[in-house]
């Protein structure tokens, strides 16, 4: 094979077309366009002389020529930008990139509109895509470089993950404001519920791999009390719809509980026992530890939690804290 046909170009397009499967797809996050794409391909698939890629649908599937050579030239991509980086001055106003990151539906409604209407002030050309928590094992994910950042509770990690905590995230119960239990009890707004009325009333809960059981549960059994979850949901958005619209309760962070109460007819309640407070956190590869635009839409990320107040919702401030 003669080297000298090759250039970066090349092996971007390729990497890209591995990620998304796509010669539109690919050619819009490197900023190609399909017929560019399209020819790239051509000219690598006559240097290798394999295909490469070959439609299956509206995909185009890596032959095992391809799939072997995904790593390492994604291997070489990453230190070709990590040299050119580090011998240069990083301006965000000039950086032009697209940072993925993962994690709840909570913070793509929370959280995300806020940073990329924030970081579109200082760096017009960076891009955000967000996949949900329910896209894969973080550690994986993280090494394959198909995200930059998870947004998580406590997850075990390979030793090679970097972490930071995020903020605290206690919980609250969110009921719809015309409950008839709730109201018969006469529980007002912002008061413990009793247990009792807890356990009876029917519960949903936010799972993303379809379990029926979660930290108020752990907590409900060291009393030993149970609760009845009627429905479980990957998204807390479809919770807080299927609370407001029913005759159910749910756990849910207190962050999450005061926007949805804003948007839809729910009211708030102190759990009526200790739930274990969970330190969100934010998970990177190690090797973007130094990295300069890695670091700082890190450091925006945390910035823009503390601006949304999320900090504020500290756990001594919560039953169950």
């Amino acid at each position: 094979m003669n080297l000298n046909a090759l250039d970066l170009n090349l092996i971007k397009v390729f990497d890209a077309l591995l990620r998304e499967r796509s010669v539109t797809r690919a050619g819009e996050q490197i900023g190609l366009s399909q017929p560019a794409v399209s020819a790239a391909l051509n000219r690598l698939r006559y240097i290798l002389n394999d295909q490469l890629f070959v439609r299956r649908g509206n995909e185009m599937m890596p032959t095992p020529r391809a799939e072997s050579l995904a790593e390492p030239l994604r291997a070489a991509l990453r230190e070709i930008e990590r040299v050119f980086q580090s011998s240069r001055n990083f301006e965000p106003a000039e950086l032009d990139r697209t940072f993925t990151l993962m994690g709840a539906d909570f913070f793509s409604m929370l959280l995300m509109p806020f940073l990329a209407a924030r970081i579109a002030v200082i760096a017009p050309r960076v891009s955000f895509r967000f996949l949900d928590s329910a896209r894969g094992d973080v550690s994986r994910l993280l090494q394959d470089d198909e995200i930059d950042a998870a947004l998580e509770r406590p997850l075990e990690v390979s030793d090679w993950v970097s972490s930071t905590p995020l903020f605290h995230s206690p919980f609250a119960v969110i009921a719809a404001d015309d409950n008839a239990a709730i109201r018969q009890a006469g529980i007002a707004e912002g008061e413990p519920l009793p247990i009792q009325l807890f356990c009876e009333l029917p519960h949903v809960l936010r799972s993303i791999d379809g379990s029926m059981s979660g930290s108020t549960d752990e907590a409900l059994r060291k009393i030993g009390r149970t609760r009845r979850v009627s429905l479980a949901l990957p998204h807390f958005q479809a919770v807080a719809l299927a609370v407001a619209n029913g005759n159910y309760l749910a756990a849910v962070p207190r962050q999450f509980a005061v926007w949805a109460a804003k948007t839809l007819p729910l009211v708030i309640f102190e759990p009526p026992l200790p739930i274990a407070v969970p330190e969100v956190r934010m998970y990177w590869h190690a090797r973007h530890d130094d990295e300069p635009p890695h670091r700082w839409v890190r450091n925006q990320i945390l910035e823009a939690i503390e601006a949304l107040g999320f900090l504020e919702s500290v756990a001594t401030e919560i039953v169950g804290a």
